[in-house]
């Protein structure tokens, strides 16, 4: 009986039909290929015990002076520099009130605390951290109060509310003292993309957090047009409020109630229903703000204000020196010191005292980098100069093209002068920044539609810039990364390569990844490399997820493509650290460790493409595998993966039997290490092999299986 050899090409395609794949592979999941066969890739297990808190997307791994290994990890809710597997929060604040502006008010029987704070700034998930506060008087303690805590909702720009770690009972009567005193971290970021116009692009639906609000005073039924307020101040006749979804216009006003007398207050305006209202409900003046630019905007109509932090939360960072200098996206630049310890925030940069000469610093960018040749800060996508020459900070006027760059070894001395390296660049091509990479010789600078260089050239200019390409596309802030001096990178619809000139890379499983794409949520799309492995991974949001699930690997050594599932936030290579640091799920975790998913099983498939085995068009009949797998590596006493053959009997006809179909034909037996044949009967014209492991502890490595056929005919 004849025996066949099942000799495979390396990597997957999934690009073309199966019959066209003959000998390749069109699926698997924690599959790498190497030496041009496929193995499951390593495990996974958990850096450190501890959590830190949001989305962390952003990884920087540095040393100090004294041999402290940190790592910084930026979240949508905060930034933390880790350290012996502890997590310290260096997250800087924005603002730190006088002693007596907060005050406080509980309610009998509730956690909730209403926290009162003129033009507080603050959004919901922000963080205030409160000192100084006195007991209320019963349950609600100052030790209660006298910590960090996250605003839960906003009631005005001048209120909002926290959750209290006891509950309130009558006593608590007090409002906290007059020595309170609130330092205010920077605004959170958003951890799902809102667009910047309509629907959900700014609280309340097209309101600002300065809008005129206040409370209902009693219960409100769905008929009700005599609306008691706790306040009316600042709403006349003929304006709209907003409670909850519904919207009213405000009838002729007595002292605290809207809509008295002949002037009834008109429910359910503007197409909402009107609904039962509780007592101490928001109420929010949608039209007739003093400042008109706070006013809700309409239903269906696109917001007028411009939002803040419409993207997501993202981080650039890199060390100066021991010392660290972070930056959210459009957002300010930050310094942080080492020798102030772990322990210590990081400030604004125009505000460290490191420094001299402090001027022109950019208040917003986009990116920062610090040039590893030549010791200048860059920040892309930054404000212009200041008003003088002796202003601290820049202009605050963002512009996407901008680059601006410091003066050498001074991090604050952004201001051009005869005898300061420190100027600035506008790119030419494209409408806004979106990723810079530094190489070996020079930094990369893509906007969304063109590639520049930029390198050092010394004075009097200090940097050069030059177009390199025209008509590129990029997907996220972080979708480009360097090797050696080479620039690998996904585009909104393929991928590219720069090695002294631009190209695609041709890429076998191009659909599988553009056409379940969530394109919504492309600014998650990051990089990394596995060097050890000669990797780049890109994680990316499937069309059904909001959050990064699956990835995509070009194995630049071998020249192919694999894919599979993988919910990882940032990725980090090794280097200072010996394996590879991932994110998920608020943990760190090692990467390449065992073949384990952190302690539990890991499901790893790899499936071939139909392969034509007899006669063609004739069918055959296998009835013997000889497996070739390799479990080197594994730490199960029995490793084991499952062998699964399946038939088709047509071209296009599926692999599962069926009732009305039994020409279709699977068979699947388990292989161990001293396995030496599976009996199995199986009849069809073409036949696929998948190769799965779920077992704890097990590592394999597919080689050449034998299969023995004969021909056969339908019974």
């Amino acid at each position: 009986m004849p025996i066949n050899k099942l000799i495979f090409k390396a990597g997957i395609s999934s690009d073309i039909t199966p019959y066209s794949n003959e000998g390749g592979f069109v699926d698997g999941d924690k599959i790498r290929f190497r030496l041009g066969t496929p193995e499951k890739m390593g495990g996974w297990s958990k850096f450190s015990p501890n959590t830190y808190l949001g989305s962390a997307r952003r990884l920087m791994n540095w040393v100090t002076l004294d041999g402290s290994d940190f790592l910084g990890v930026g979240t949508h809710l905060k930034y933390y520099i880790e350290e012996g597997q502890a997590f310290n929060d260096i997250t800087p604040l924005r603002n730190t009130t006088s002693a007596g502006d907060i005050t406080f008010s509980a309610t009998n029987g509730s956690a909730t605390i209403t926290v009162l704070d003129p033009a507080h700034g603050a959004n919901v998930n922000d963080f205030v951290t409160i000192s100084g506060a006195a007991s209320l008087g019963g349950l609600i303690t100052a030790a209660v109060l006298n910590k960090e805590h996250q605003i839960v909702s906003l009631i005005s720009s001048n209120s909002y509310t926290i959750t209290a770690s006891a509950t309130a009972n009558a006593s608590d009567t007090g409002s906290g003292g007059g020595s309170v005193v609130g330092a205010y971290q920077i605004n959170t970021g958003l951890d799902v993309t809102v667009g910047g116009t309509g629907w959900g692009a700014g609280q309340w639906s097209g309101t600002t957090n300065n809008a005129l609000a206040t409370q209902l005073n009693e219960a409100l039924d769905n008929s009700e047009t005599a609306i008691d307020v706790d306040s009316a101040t600042g709403i006349t006749a003929g304006d709209l409020i907003l409670i909850e979804e519904e919207l009213i216009t405000v009838g002729t006003i007595s002292t605290n109630t809207l809509g008295t007398g002949g002037g009834p207050s008109t429910r359910g305006a503007s197409g909402t229903t009107a609904v039962t209202h509780a007592d101490n409900t928001l109420v929010r003046l949608a039209t007739g703000n003093a400042d008109s630019a706070n006013n809700f905007v309409g239903w269906g109509n696109a917001a007028s204000v411009t939002v803040p932090g419409a993207q997501i939360r993202l981080w650039s960072h890199d060390n100066f020196g021991e010392d660290l200098i972070i930056n959210a996206r459009d957002g300010g630049l930050f310094y942080w010191d080492k020798t102030d310890g772990l322990s210590s925030r990081a400030v604004e940069l125009s505000a460290t005292s490191l420094f001299s000469n402090e001027r022109s610093v950019p208040q917003v960018c986009k990116q920062i980098i610090v040039s590893d040749s030549d010791r200048h800060v860059i920040a892309f996508g930054c404000d212009g100069l200041g008003a003088t020459s002796t202003a601290t900070q820049g202009n605050g006027t963002q512009d996407p093209l901008l680059i601006r760059f410091s003066s050498q070894e001074n991090p604050v001395d952004w201001f051009p002068t005869t005898t300061n390296t420190a100027g600035d660049i506008r790119l030419g091509g494209g409408s806004e920044f979106v990723q810079a990479v530094e190489t070996k010789e020079q930094i990369l600078v893509f906007t969304n539609k063109s590639l520049h260089s930029m390198r050092f050239i010394g004075p009097p200019f200090t940097f050069g810039i030059k177009e390199l390409s025209k008509n590129i596309t990029i997907m996220s802030p972080a979708s480009a990364i360097a090797v050696d001096d080479s620039v690998y990178w996904m585009g909104v619809d393929t991928f590219y390569m720069y090695t002294g000139q631009t190209q695609q890379i041709p890429c076998s499983v191009k659909d599988k990844v553009f056409l379940d794409f969530n394109f919504e949520e492309r600014d998650k799309v990051h990089t990394g490399v596995n060097s050890e492995f000669s990797e780049i991974i890109w994680f990316y949001p499937s069309a059904s997820s909001t959050e990064i699930d699956k990835y995509i690997t070009y194995n630049y050594l071998e020249n192919v493509w694999y894919f599979g599932t993988l919910a990882r936030q940032a990725w980090l290579d090794r280097g200072i650290r010996t394996l590879p640091v991932a994110t998920g799920n608020q943990y760190l975790y090692d990467h390449e460790v065992g073949f384990d998913d952190d302690g539990s099983a890991m499901t790893a498939f790899v499936e071939s493409a139909p392969m034509a085995l007899g006669d063609a068009g004739r069918l055959a009949f296998v009835n013997r595998i000889i497996p070739d797998v390799n479990f080197s590596g594994s730490t199960a006493i029995n490793p084991s993966v499952d062998f699964t053959v399946k038939a088709r009997t047509h071209s296009g006809s599926g692999f599962t039997q069926t009732d009305t179909d039994t020409t279709q034909r699977s068979a699947t037996s388990p292989v161990e290490a001293y396995t030496e044949k599976l009996d199995l009967r199986v009849r069809g014209r073409t036949f696929a092999l998948r190769v799965e492991s779920t077992a704890i502890g097990t590592k394999f490595k597919l080689g050449t299986p034998q299969v023995n056929v004969v021909p056969d005919g339908r019974r």
